[in-house]
């Protein structure tokens, strides 16, 4: 996906698509309307009517879309696009607008933020289910939380975007800001922070924590 243009973002549809991406991201599903879609796309709003009916359409086309591109670059990402040059170039051009959008929807509290969100928990927990090359199977006995937690860092990141790029002096959707907050994640994924002995201490008292609460009846508990 990421080394080459599909054949339908070439037509009118597609334009309006993205510039409709964009226009959700910077002014949020009730702040943008057919008419600014429109003028960003260079076509007229009965054409974006034509092709999509309602702004509400048109916000639906814009989810089924952006899920597609992250599971495809999720996917040649894990499946060895890392070691080709282009790729992380060409994936970070096509994932600006993705994430700038995933981040207005996440904190709009949408209908469709949800589907965003559960979507991406259930594509990592089928690539940790299935296993595959370069990704170590999770040593996890709760592998929902897992994947959950681990979504939720990452839509973090989108999210808090702005202050993240603060504090590191450069935007890190794009430019130099992605790669040095990219180079973060790794590290913190390939360190081991807390001790062997800590995480297990740890983990035996808040396996303790639920076994006390699947013990509480209702009557114990009103």
């Amino acid at each position: 996906m990421a080394g080459r243009e599909r054949p339908e973002d070439l037509t009118g549809r597609a334009r309006i698509r993205d510039a409709a991406l964009l226009e959700f991201a910077r002014l949020g599903v009730k702040g943008a309307t057919i008419r600014g879609i429109a003028k960003a796309a260079g076509v007229s709003p009965a054409l974006v009517q034509h092709h999509y009916g309602t702004k509400e359409e048109l916000r639906r086309a814009c989810d089924e879309h952006v899920i597609e591109v992250i599971r495809e670059v999720k996917q040649e990402a894990l499946s060895g696009g890392m070691a080709n040059p282009g790729f992380l170039a060409v994936a970070m051009r096509t994932a600006l607008p993705i994430q700038r959008y995933v981040a207005r929807a996440m904190t709009d509290g949408s209908e469709a933020a949800r589907k965003l969100f559960d979507d991406s928990v259930e594509f990592s927990k089928e690539v940790m289910g299935r296993g595959m090359a370069g990704v170590s199977e999770p040593r996890t006995d709760d592998l929902h939380a897992y994947a959950a937690v681990l979504t939720a860092m990452n839509v973090g990141l989108m999210v808090l975007h702005e202050h993240l790029s603060r504090a590191l002096g450069a935007d890190v959707l794009v430019g130099d800001g992605y790669p040095r907050m990219a180079l973060a994640m790794l590290d913190i994924y390939d360190d081991r922070i807390m001790s062997p002995e800590l995480i297990e201490q740890s983990r035996t008292a808040l396996k303790s924590l639920l076994a006390d609460g699947a013990q509480s009846s209702p009557e114990e508990n009103p």
